[in-house]
């Protein structure tokens, strides 16, 4: 391969071991001994160097704990401990510094450590902070003064923290003055290692093999990436590390979803990349931020509302996948206005999947609510107050069942309903998880479809009849809502795109169905801050990267 005049060529037979794992923010103690697990396979497997994700003996992202007294301090005891057990090949392990340098700035750094016999040899600190969508590191760290190269047996070797490889063509615009493959490259090395914490949305795999493949070119030398795996809150990491070479910018890209510890020989590269559809991947996605929210919490079990339609069926799937179909506990409650099948396909599903379903009406309890009222409403005709007494009622109940007997309580709502606010709030929007409130309402077909692919799981009367609240006579979703193929196209160009409603209008979508939308994403907002965190999966969710303000006036 073409290597530059200052840089030695790759010796025979480097095997770099990958430790994609699966880390808990905080957890400084089991995260130590995912890693020692984790180095002690790979140096079995007869690797030279293990590389661990970005903060993986700390968790991403801490947030607001590194700013607890003992959070640094006891993260950096929990490195000592680890930099005493590595007394073979080297280890890179992620954590979370102080800042001690005598300039201003803020107070910590997000680090690496190059760990070897016995003792921390190297201290790299990230260049680029994220501070956008999800990220918010300048809110913390400092970021590094510059990028060294690490000499090691004769290799000349690069070393770089997620975003410090992420070029200006991949944001949205330039927002640095540095590049440190760029400083890597002047400098010359023979070799590049990332530790990343990338989250998963949507397309994400792809544009990170086209990045890899890129700075390998660009540099002329192997990157191996990396990435974390796991949920933390809404954040869901792949994993899907990678290795690039630089002949081609061929790619070799590990499993996703899963932990991975694997171990790879940079003079013996094979491309391979098992791509699942996008489906699939959006389901192992919410499996995998499911399990990890419920068990990392605590929880075992989870229970839901099964209506008998599409969004708290593929919830009900999800959950059977992620903790097992014995730890999923499921109400049927049918109103004066739900029809019988909507209760026989909620059984259906039950025995398709093996979990638990009780029916428990809430006709009496309507009735009840609805005689105490009459005096006070005295005179009003019959509205959305008394759909809503419904979906409270269900609220109510749902949130009995989690309190008596421990479960976590999910919420089914989808990201269509969510943008709008076709949702109650204290109602259906009760719970402690949103699962699929990132998914819009087509992308929750597709998913049912691909669960369905091989045999029905999903009752197919659930997926084909029209979607409804069913909490008045004849009720159909779209009574109130655009069909969901246009509103989904708008909302995606509102919402992630964050175009105006002019922008929107002028792709040939009509002018006052996307001012109503656009008017109901702004009224909604309310209701969103109040929303149980919900997993993320598109490259806009709501949550904590998209931040907007209750009380505004601006005319979107």
């Amino acid at each position: 391969m073409l290597v530059p005049a200052s840089v030695s060529p790759m010796h025979h037979g480097l095997r770099i071991g990958i430790a994609q794992i699966n880390g808990t923010v905080g957890d400084f103690p089991g995260n130590a001994k995912k890693i020692l697990h984790a180095y002690r396979a790979c140096l079995d497997q007869g690797a030279d160097i293990v590389i661990t994700p970005e903060m993986s003996l700390v968790g991403y992202p801490p947030r607001d704990l590194v700013h607890k007294s003992q959070f640094v301090p006891k993260c950096l005891q929990a490195l000592d401990y680890l930099s005493e057990e590595i007394k073979h090949i080297p280890l890179l392990v992620g954590y979370v510094d102080h800042n001690t340098a005598s300039a201003p700035g803020r107070p910590f750094r997000n680090a690496a450590a190059w760990l070897e016999a016995g003792k921390i040899v190297h201290k790299i600190y990230k260049t680029l902070l994220p501070t956008y969508d999800v990220f918010d590191e300048l809110r913390y760290f400092e970021p590094s003064e510059k990028c060294e190269v690490i000499h090691w047996n004769g290799h000349r070797l690069g070393i770089t923290i997620c975003e410090d490889i992420w070029t200006e063509d991949y944001l949205p615009r330039p927002l640095y003055d540095r590049d440190p493959v760029e400083e890597l490259k002047q400098q010359g090395i023979d070799l590049l290692l990332n530790l990343s914490a990338s989250p998963y949305h949507v397309g994400k795999t792809r544009t990170r093999r086209e990045l890899m493949a890129r700075v390998a070119t660009e540099l002329q030398a192997p990157v191996v990436y990396c990435n974390s795996v796991g949920g933390n809150d809404e954040l869901i990491f792949d994993g899907h590390s990678l290795i690039a070479t630089p002949a081609d910018g061929s790619v070799i890209q590990l499993p996703g979803f899963r932990e991975e510890i694997t171990t790879v020989d940079l003079n013996n590269l094979k491309p391979r990349i098992d791509e699942p559809s996008a489906p699939e991947q959006i389901f192992q996605a919410l499996v995998l931020g499911l399990r990890d929210y419920a068990t990392k919490c605590g929880f075992s079990s989870v229970c839901l509302g099964l209506s008998g339609g599409i969004d708290s069926a593929l919830t009900a799937v999800i959950a059977a996948e992620a903790l097992g179909a014995d730890q999923v506990f499921g109400l049927t409650m049918p109103s004066p206005y739900s029809s019988r099948g909507s209760v026989d396909d909620s059984f259906f599903l039950q025995k398709s999947l093996g979990i638990s379903c009780t029916e428990v009406s809430i006709v009496d309890t309507f009735d009840a609510v609805k005689q105490s009222m009459s005096a006070v409403f005295s005179g009003q005709k019959e509205d959305v107050t008394e759909e809503n007494m419904q979906a409270r009622i269900r609220g109510l109940y749902l949130m009995s069942l989690s309190n008596k007997f421990g479960h976590l309580l999910l919420t089914t709502g989808n990201k269509s309903e969510l943008a709008v606010g076709y949702c109650t709030i204290y109602g259906d929007m009760c719970g402690g998880l949103a699962v699929i409130s990132d998914l819009p309402k087509t992308t929750v077909y597709d998913v049912a479809h691909w669960i369905n692919r091989e045999r029905e799981i999903i009752p197919w009367s659930t997926i084909d009849k029209p979607p409804s609240a069913e909490l008045r006579p004849d009720q159909k979703d779209q009574d109130t809502l655009p069909p969901y193929d246009i509103l989904d196209a708008v909302l995606q160009k509102l919402v992630e795109q964050q175009l105006s409603t002019e922008e929107v209008i002028a792709a040939g979508f009509d002018e006052t169905m996307v001012r109503w939308v656009q008017r109901r994403i702004d009224l909604n907002e309310w209701k969103r801050q109040q929303a149980a965190v919900g997993l993320r999966v598109t490259s806009k969710a709501f949550g904590s990267g998209r931040r907007m303000p209750i009380v505004q006036r601006f005319p979107s």
